[in-house]
């Protein structure tokens, strides 16, 4: 294996196994609220993109890792939209403020 290939082997790695405390993390704790919705598809987008890239610049890399975060993403982004908290429908203070003058 060229030094190019285990240099793409091994970014991909440290950049895909970086996202396992955070994928635990938001699991534990059934929030995502700190993600930004559109963040998370853009995301999920561009990893497509790049999974699309490295097949046709057959960079085994690329298509290897990128799969994997692909997944760990769609983790993320499934558990932002399962645990999203729902706005409280009670009235906020200033229309109970409003309300009562």
């Amino acid at each position: 294996m060229s030094a190019v290939a285990l240099l793409g082997y091994g970014a991909g790695f440290l950049t895909t196994v970086a996202l396992v405390p955070q994928v635990i993390k938001t699991w534990k704790t059934k929030s995502a609220d700190d993600f930004s919705l559109v963040m998370l598809l853009l995301w999920w987008s561009g990893i497509i993109c790049w999974i699309v890239y490295g097949v046709i610049m057959n960079a085994e890399p690329l298509i290897v890792w990128n799969t994997i975060t692909l997944f760990l993403a769609g983790a993320i982004l499934i558990m932002k939209l399962k645990y999203n908290k729902k706005p409280d429908s009670s009235p906020s203070v200033a229309a109970q403020a409003l309300r009562s003058e």
